[in-house]
């Protein structure tokens, strides 16, 4: 431990216990050159008198002598080349020796200040007068095999050229503060290591595997006291770094209906279990890895100097299979299992807060896939992760930057092979991720609740421009435009009014507006969602069933929802290649649906029509609209000006 200044510029004598009073300038020069010392016998046996022997100040210098000796705190004059000039009884016994073999010893020899660069620094410093004081901790061995606690202590002795060295045994308080640490630093239910610890460890490994991949840094080395107190745990030899990050499934319910002490008698008995998974890993070669409790029912085994993920797969699986085994609580028999989150990788580079939250992304897949296992890291999943996140973060405010657009898709009468309408298509112009289709945002608007805005932007966009077209165009027949509903804008806002206002707003007939509902979306028609597509329907809105075929298929509802439109999911066009190749199954299955549809008054809309072939089978059997890439991608808004009144598309 390093020496840290503090105190006074100097110390005098006066000031060791038991010194009676301030001593003048004449009195430390008498000191300073009698010193302390026992003067040698006179020849008539009598003591040599000293400058001042019969002088008046005599008595004090003896009580300044006594007091020096008899004091409790362990005490030693030094001289500016560091050895001992005298020494009291208190110091001698701390180091289990007489004061007469203390004489001409190195101080920094009998209370180790030279075992690091920066403590015999600084000790030379207050030796030579550059500094007023230094104390530092030092864990000193006693002859006698015990060791103890010191705190050292070096200060000028007041003009005389020496240093006052004090120590002072705190082995008693480092016990102590010892006993608190462990109690601060382990969790009463478990007896594991706590979150505090494990935290500690993990930026202590970390650390230690950084030093190791640079050793020229300067900063955590082998002989580091933090390292040293550590090592046992790992010694850095792979440079890698492994953690399994486990939560027990369904542990609320023990404690809801069982009570905390037979969850506490739980949470002890999967502790134990863990620390002997960890303690008996085929792989470890440093006595097992740390078993930590994170809080509630979490808990974490860092892996030190792991060998891989080999490593941490088995690890996990034995976990998982040992956890799978009842336990016996006190005549209560319980079983539990476990979700965890694996990760492992190189420790450069590796941050504590990075490793965890990896730990924890892993943990949330591995208890969405099923719980009762365990998942590996995947850094693509992950990327994929992050960019959702990052979407989700800035879509609200991408709708008030403006930076969505639509795009239209031609919808073409397979009969005349002319555009009817068009599918409004949102794109998000994205200033990092660049342009996005719908299926990489929508779903992410749905769940936080931005759908509703910007389905209400585009729906006010597309019938604005629907609107536009109709002007351009006042001799031919106005499109209609199609637009994608979300079952959360029904729920979540008044759609029905949000409807008729932009009708109003935009001068757009309700007939040439028509809303995309999926299957599934519209099977879970009931109540609110129900009235609002009916009143949608009687004010002129056409309602259309997307991707038709890959839901429910429950015909029933298309007799009691007011749909209009039936839109085939791709899946059945594209069995519709040339006679050679055409799946009859597939035709059997389109026409009968067609043929359905028409009988109820619908008409019937295929997706993804990609060639004449598949244009010419579906209007053989009756499919009135087609779409797909056969006519058209989806388009800006003035490319759709040039399909208007011109010549019927390929059919």
């Amino acid at each position: 431990m390093s020496g840290t200044s503090e105190g006074p510029a100097h110390v005098p004598l006066s000031a060791v216990p038991g010194t009676p009073r301030m001593i003048t300038e004449r009195h430390r020069d008498a000191l300073r050159e009698s010193g302390p010392r026992e003067s040698a016998p006179h020849a008539s046996g009598a003591s040599a008198p000293g400058p001042y022997a019969s002088g008046p100040y005599e008595p004090e210098l003896r009580d300044c002598r006594a007091a020096f000796r008899a004091a409790q705190l362990a005490m030693a004059v030094v001289d500016r080349e560091g050895l001992v000039v005298t020494a009291n009884d208190a110091m001698a016994s701390l180091l289990g020796t007489d004061t007469g073999s203390l004489l001409d010893q190195a101080a920094a020899d009998l209370v180790d200040l030279a075992s690091d660069g920066r403590t015999w620094h600084a000790y030379h410093e207050v030796l030579h007068g550059r500094r007023s004081r230094f104390r530092c901790t030092r864990r000193l061995k006693h002859p006698d095999g015990r060791s103890l606690w010191a705190e050292v202590t070096v200060a000028p002795a007041a003009d005389s050229g020496r240093v006052l060295l004090s120590v002072a045994d705190i082995s008693d308080r480092r016990e102590l503060q010892a006993r608190l640490r462990h109690l601060q630093m382990h969790d009463p239910v478990t007896r594991l290591p706590n979150r505090t610890l494990f935290f500690e460890r993990l930026a202590v490994a970390l650390e230690t595997a950084a030093q190791n991949d640079d050793p020229g840094d300067g900063g955590m080395g082998p002989s580091h006291p933090v390292y040293q107190s550590h090592q046992s745990y790992g010694h850095g030899e792979t440079g890698r770094i492994g953690l399994c990050y486990l939560d027990l499934d369904g542990f609320k319910a023990v404690n809801d209906t069982m009570g905390h002490r037979v969850g506490d008698r739980l949470l002890a008995a999967v502790a134990a279990r863990l620390t002997e998974c960890a303690d008996n890993d085929g792989y470890t070669r440093s006595g097992g890895h740390l078993v930590a409790r994170l809080g509630g029912d979490e808990f974490a085994i860092l892996v030190e100097d792991s060998t891989g993920t080999e490593q941490l797969a088995d690890l996990a699986q034995s976990v998982l299979a040992a956890l799978q085994q009842p336990f016996d609580l006190a005549g209560q028999r319980l079983s539990v299992s476990a979700s965890i989150g694996v990760v492992e990788r190189v420790a450069a580079g590796t941050t504590a807060t990075g490793l965890m939250q990896a730990a924890d992304t892993t943990l949330y897949w591995a208890k969405a896939d099923g719980k009762a296992r365990w998942t590996l890291f995947d850094p693509e999943r992950n990327a994929h992760r992050m960019t959702r996140q990052a979407l989700s973060s800035t879509l609200r405010p991408a709708v008030e930057r403006g930076e969505f657009a639509l795009e239209y898709q031609p919808l073409v009468g397979l009969s005349d092979g002319v555009v009817h309408g068009v599918e409004a298509l949102v794109r998000w112009n994205h200033p990092q991720f660049g342009t996005l289709a719908p299926n990489r945002f929508v779903g992410i608007a749905e769940e936080d609740g931005s759908i509703v805005e910007l389905g209400r932007w585009v729906l006010r966009t597309a019938c604005r421009q629907a609107r536009q077209w109709q002007k351009d165009h006042p001799r031919e027949r106005p499109l209609f435009v199609s637009v994608n509903v979300a079952v959360r804008q029904v729920w979540d806002s008044d759609l029905v009014a949000d409807v008729a206002g932009i009708l109003a707003e935009t001068g757009l007939a309700p007939h040439l507006l028509q809303l995309e509902l999926t299957e599934s979306a519209v099977m879970g028609s009931a109540g609110r969602p129900l009235q609002a597509l009916q009143a949608l329907s009687d004010m002129g809105v056409r309602i259309a069933i997307d991707d038709f075929g890959t839901g429910y298929s429950n015909l029933a509802y298309l007799s009691r929802l007011p749909v209009s439109v039936l839109k085939l999911d791709g899946s059945f066009v594209r069995g519709f290649q040339d006679e050679a190749h055409a799946n009859p199954a597939d035709e059997l299955i389109v026409e009968a649906l067609v043929q359905l549809a028409h009988r109820l008054g619908l008409t019937v809309t295929a997706e993804c029509v990609e060639t004449s072939g598949q244009a010419t089978r579906l209007r053989r059997i009756g499919c009135d609209t087609g779409q797909g890439w056969l006519y058209s991608r989806a388009v800006p808004a003035d490319r759709i000006d040039r399909l208007i009144g011109v010549a019927p598309l390929p059919a």
